[in-house]
Formats: structure tokens, sequence, C-alpha cells
């Protein structure tokens, strides 16, 4: 693959940019003194010597241009463009100079501007005359620069936005008017502001998204989207619509567009040609305007089977085992996100047939299952998950699934079901599956009733998959493979003793993944039986490091050992499982 140029040619800047590398810790003084001879034997230049032979990364070497002409550096995929910015410049004369308008500021009259060559002073000088504005040049990798200019501006809604703004009175720079309440209405069922949002949802369905964020700054409106479980803020709107986009969401979710003082909570549905989904809406008040919190829960696809989320071995015969039983406990732990309802949906996906009355107990029903009785909780109906729970009882269910074990009248009640035949499945907020023994016990359940009653406790943690498209090996450094060693111990497989090297994978970033390197999420695992031996340590009222012993001992593979086991597979990275799984 030919290096990509850089911008700039001269042996003199090549020379000075290999030094800020040196400086960077980027390259060795022997790697710099070989990149610096090959351009006296070949002409070659230093830096797209070290590009060729792969030393260094296309990111370091523009990152170290630009501290050499003391520009700031720039990643165009992970930076968030306003279409107000766009509007400056029309697509031509981006693509002719490199350049993308990324973000603007009215009361400084200055346009910030991602350049391929952030030293092309004709070019500044031109773009300064056009618009009228002051340039501040950032550098940016040309092959980013070049794939925004390609779909920023098919993406943009600079029409809408200008629109949005004419009818809201002013240019985006101006004190932010209060809009006359009876117009609004009127004003927000408008092209303008009504295609802003569609394409906000678009995007978000398109990319993957869990959840859209529409979040009032000081002086700007950003919207960020949660992709494969992190935040990426990708466009930026002026303050000045933000109160008409908030009342368009809340005209479609049936909220008070009036009441601006408390939170509110509503959905809608949301179709494309593809796809439809439902959303949740919840809109929360803040110092700079109303927060917008979008949840985007997909009505099409089915429930992904227990292979599929990424159980596999002893873990997921010990899980199929547990289910198959008539009665018992089996809870799902982790934090928020970690996708405890996922892995009990596709329990219940697994038992769900006509011989069996299946009744859950949610907040709220993520995913409607066929055949499946499902109920939302509704605190103030008077309908919470253990008045809910005590109300099942009398359904005749064969398994009851309840969304979470908040409190003690919950426990009681699920332990209670257990007892009388049911199966029983339930989530807990715990940082590990040994940790939930301990947790039930301080919630005044009875040990000799957790004994004999829970079957199977599940941990759990979501990573994001590295790329398929752009997945390439690497070496890992010799610190990390005696890491990886010391947590999987005897499930250490890679043939290292032949002397090859261990090969690890990441993603190098590409459109598929937008630059991210990562694309979809697996699930790693525990899975926890409760034996009989460890139903003597809840009878001892044992701590949770010392029920994981026993379980490990009696060969449960942790959390961080599964994530290792997946990273040498190439189906996750280090950097992922250590984000998620690091105690």
């Amino acid at each position: 693959m030919p290096a990509q140029r850089i911008g700039g040619s001269g042996d003199v800047e090549s020379a000075a940019i290999v030094e800020v590398l040196v400086r960077d810790g980027k390259i060795t003084a022997e790697q710099a003194k070989r990149a610096n001879d090959s351009f006296v034997t070949t002409g070659v230049p230093a830096t797209a010597f070290l590009l060729q032979q792969k030393i260094v990364r296309v990111e370091d070497v523009v990152a170290a241009r630009a501290k050499y002409y003391n520009v700031p550096f720039l990643r165009l995929t992970e930076t968030a463009v306003s279409p107000v910015a766009l509007g400056y410049v029309d697509k031509g004369l981006a693509a002719r100079y490199q350049l993308l308008p990324f973000n603007y500021d009215n009361v400084k009259q200055e346009l910030s501007v991602a350049m391929a060559n952030p030293v092309d002073l004709a070019a500044i000088e031109f773009l300064e005359k056009k618009t009228g504005m002051r340039i501040k040049p950032f550098a940016a990798i040309p092959a980013e620069v070049a794939e925004a200019v390609e779909t920023r501006y098919e993406q943009t809604l600079t029409t809408e936005v200008t629109a949005a703004l004419k009818e809201a009175g002013g240019a985006a720079g101006e004190e932010v008017k209060t809009i006359n309440i009876r117009k609004v209405g009127e004003f927000i069922r408008e092209a303008p502001i009504a295609k802003i949002v569609t394409t906000i949802l678009e995007f978000a369905i398109k990319s993957r998204a869990s959840d859209v964020h529409i979040e009032p700054l000081e002086d700007r409106t950003r919207v960020r989207y949660r992709i494969d479980g992190i935040l990426h803020e990708k466009l930026v709107l002026p303050k000045k619509i933000h109160d008409s986009l908030v009342s368009r969401i809340k005209i479609l979710s049936d909220m008070k567009i009036d009441e601006r003082r408390i939170p509110q909570d509503g959905r809608f549905n949301f179709q494309t040609d593809t796809e439809e989904v439902d959303l949740r809406i919840s809109t929360l008040p803040t110092v700079h305007g109303e927060k917008v919190v979008m949840r985007l829960l997909k009505k099409t696809g089915g429930v992904p089977t227990l292979v599929e989320l990424g159980l596999r071995g002893r873990a997921l015969k010990n899980l199929e085992e547990a289910v198959l039983r008539p009665h018992g406990i089996i809870l799902a732990t982790g934090p928020t996100g970690s996708g405890k309802t996922t892995t009990l949906y596709s329990l219940l996906s697994r038992i769900n047939t006509i011989k069996v009355n299946v009744v859950t107990l949610e907040d709220p029903v993520e995913y409607q299952i066929g055949g499946v009785n499902q109920v939302q909780i509704n605190p103030q109906a008077g309908l919470t998950f253990a008045s809910g729970l005590r109300s099942f009882l009398r359904q005749d269910p064969n398994v009851i699934m309840v969304g979470e074990i908040r409190d003690e009248e919950t426990v009681e009640l699920a332990v209670q079901a257990s007892l009388t035949g049911h199966l029983v499945f339930s989530t807990l907020h715990t940082n590990s599956s040994a940790g939930a023994l301990p947790r039930m016990l301080d919630m005044h359940a009875e040990p000799y009733l957790l004994a004999s009653t829970i079957t199977a406790i599940v941990g759990q943690r979501v990573c994001r998959q590295v790329c398929g498209v752009c997945k390439k090996p690497y070496e890992p450094a010799p610190e990390v493979v005696m890491d990886m060693k010391k947590v999987l111990g005897k499930l250490w497989t890679p043939s290292t003793s032949s002397g090859q090297a261990v090969q690890l994978y990441r993603g190098a970033g590409c459109s598929e993944c937008a630059n991210t390197g990562y694309r979809g999420r697996v699930g790693i695992y525990e899975v926890l039986p409760v034996t009989e031996k460890i139903g003597r340590l809840i009878l001892e009222h044992a701590p949770a490091s010392e029920i994981e012993k026993l379980a490990i001992d009696e060969g449960m593979i942790t959390m961080k050992q599964d994530g290792y086991l997946k990273v040498v597979e190439g189906i996750t990275t280090i950097e992922e499982v250590l984000r998620v799984a690091q105690e």
C-alpha cells in the first residue's frame, strides 16, 4: 500500500518532523537515522520511509507535523460537525482544497477548518475573503478529510438549520429569544425542524446507536450517539433552535410542551424503509435548557441466542442445565448496560413453548416476545415488582421473570415462588456473580432458603467486537503477554514454546466501523452454579471472595478469563476487556 501524502515535501520539513517523533517517543533514534539516511540514498522523504516501513502510523506523522508548525491536531472521525459551519464553504471548494469547516464562532467571527495541509496559506487567504471570517486551521489526516467531505455534505442539515433559524428569528449568534408557546406548535410541525429530528433518528438507526443525547450547552446544542456502549459526538446545532427541537420531540412523545421545569417521559415509534424502532424519551431540565435522551428499542429482529451473545463451553453448559430444571432462581448480575436483560430474554426464548406459561414484570418492557405475558411496572398505580410478583403467583405461571430484585420484599417473594415450584429469572446490580449471594443475604434472605433455591448466577459485561472488515494482526508487548498468561493460567493455549510470537488482533479503522476499529458487541461471562459446597458457604455467611475462590476451584471461568480467551481468538481487544472487567 502506498504511503499517504501528508503535505509538504522538503527534506528539511521531513527531518524536523522525524525529530518531533523521536521527542514524542514514537520512534527510536536508530529508526530516525535509518529514515534520514533513506532520503540521502533514495530521495524518499524520511516521513514517507517511516510510513512505508510501517514504523509509525499516519496519525503520528500528522500530529508531529502539526506540533512542528504549532497548529492544533484533530481527528475528524471523533469530531462533531456543525451544519452552519458547512454552509460557509460548498462541497466543490472543500474537495479542491481538501478541507472541511466543522465549527464557527459568531462572536469572534471565526471559522474552524480541518485541513489536509494546514499551512496552505493561499487556501486560508482565499477562504477568509470568501467567508468574511477569520480562519482557524486544524491539521487533519488527509484520508479522513477526503472521506468527511464526501459523507458530511451528503448528511448535512445546512438547509434545514438555516430555514429553522430564519423561522426562529435571526442568526445563530444572536441572543436566544423566548418563543411564543402558542405559535411554537405551528412552527415545530413545519418542514425544517421535522426534517432535523428525522435525520437525527435516521442516522441513529444507520449507526446502530442505542441512545441519542440532545444536550443544550451554553453556546450550542450537541447531539451524541451511544454506539456499541460508547458516546460519540456527531452533530452540533445552533442553540437558537434547541427549544423548537425539544418541542417537536415532546409533541411526538405526547408530553406537555409548555412544562419545562420538571422531567417528563414519553414514547413514540419511528419507521424507516427497513426498520421500525420504539423510542423511549426522557427530558431533564438543566441550567442551559432541557436535555433529551432517546433510547432506541428495535422492533424488528429477534432475540439473540445464548451462543450469539458470547456464551460457550462450560459456562453455557452450566446455564443450560439450570434452565432445564423445573424450579429455582437464575440471576444475571452486572452494572447498568451490561446486557443482563438481553441474557434473560435469550433464556426465556429458549424455554418459551405452548406448554409453558411465562410471565414477566419489567421496567420497561424492552423487547416484545411472542407468547410471553409481559407486564410493565407502574409504581404510580401501585404496580411494583413486589405487588406484581404477588399477583403473578395467582396466574398459574411456570416461569416468572422479575426485571430486578431491589428490596427485601421482592427477594422474599422470589424465594417463595421458587420454593412453590416456579422457575424465577431476575437481575441484580453486583460486580461479580459471587457478590450476588452476600447481597441477597444483606436483604435479609434466609441463608438455608438461598442455598436450596438459587441454581445459577451469571456475571457479565459487554465488550466491543473488533471490526471484521479492517481487522489486522499485531504483536503485543511482552508485559501484556505475561499478564494474559497469569490471568488465564491453565487456559493459556497459544503455542509459544516453538518461539513463535503471540498474535492478537485490532481494527485499523474503516468506513464500516466509523474508524473506531470496532463494530458490534459481544458478552464476556462467568456462570456460577450453586453446588452443594457453595451452598454450605452461603449457610456460613461466607464473603464473596471465598465463594468465588471455591467456584474457580470447581472449574468456573471468570469474566476476565473469558474476555482474554476472546482476545486470543481475535473477537475483541485487551483494551476492551480491561475497560469493562478490570476490578
